[in-house]
């Protein structure tokens, strides 16, 4: 016997819950980053350099000729392999706080992942094509199939989320290990002082967090779109 819309009742009451824990989660991640950022962003390091300046540093000794720039926003920072540019955000750029040196060497993560080749980072770069179409449209297949009866279409738009799903989880491990890269670097090059290593670790960790949060949020979608195609077949 089946529930609201087909589903099985105990399998609705999982997937609602489930919707609302990663919301709760979201909202604690986010609001973690901002605070932990916030808190060491006013913590100034013992080298005393600016994110700026230590970004490029580190690009030169690792033989790279990416440049690095100002971009606007908070927490906007980011690097973009296309362009050859880290862009750190404004309260970074300028900054020697411990915060501002984590957010930055962890772009520079990001730059030696694509300049060593680092796998996970090929096999998101495959996958991205389809996830960008997944995450657009894929919802939308899925419920026209469904209103249409026709669990072919309805597992269409299943397989396509499903691509998202897959990038969502390999970017973990690259977010995990630029932040590896970025704590061995900082320490490597006496950016950060052995007790400032747990500061810059705390700040990574929370950023980490919002990614372990979007991967599920993605995994409670997929599974949503999942169990409505599957009801498409049962009747």
């Amino acid at each position: 016997m089946y529930g609201y819309y087909g589903y099985g009742y105990g399998s609705y009451d999982i997937l609602l819950f489930g919707v609302i824990l990663v919301m709760i989660l979201g909202f604690w991640a986010q609001g973690r980053v901002q605070k932990i950022y916030r808190q060491y962003s006013t913590v100034g390091s013992s080298s005393g350099i600016s994110a700026a300046e230590m970004a490029s540093r580190m690009l030169r000794q690792n033989g790279s000729s990416v440049q690095v720039t100002q971009i606007a926003g908070n927490l906007t920072d980011n690097y973009n392999p296309r362009t050859g540019v880290v862009s750190l955000s404004q309260g970074v750029y300028g900054s020697s706080s411990i915060a501002a040196l984590a957010v930055a060497a962890h772009e520079i993560g990001h730059v030696m992942q694509h300049e060593n080749d680092y796998l996970p980072i090929r096999i998101r770069n495959m996958v991205l094509p389809v996830a960008s179409i997944g995450s657009r449209s894929a919802p939308y297949i899925t419920i026209l199939g469904v209103l249409m009866g026709s669990y072919n279409l309805a597992m269409v738009g299943v397989y396509l989320f499903l691509a998202m799903l897959i990038f969502q989880v390999v970017t973990l491990p690259v977010e995990f290990n630029a932040s590896s890269r970025a704590l061995a670097m900082l320490q490597d090059g006496g950016y950060i002082s052995g007790d400032e290593r747990y500061s810059a670790r705390k700040v990574l960790n929370a950023a980490a967090a919002t990614y372990v949060v979007a991967a599920l949020s993605t995994l409670v979608s997929f599974l949503r779109l999942f169990m409505m195609a599957k009801n498409t077949r049962r009747r």
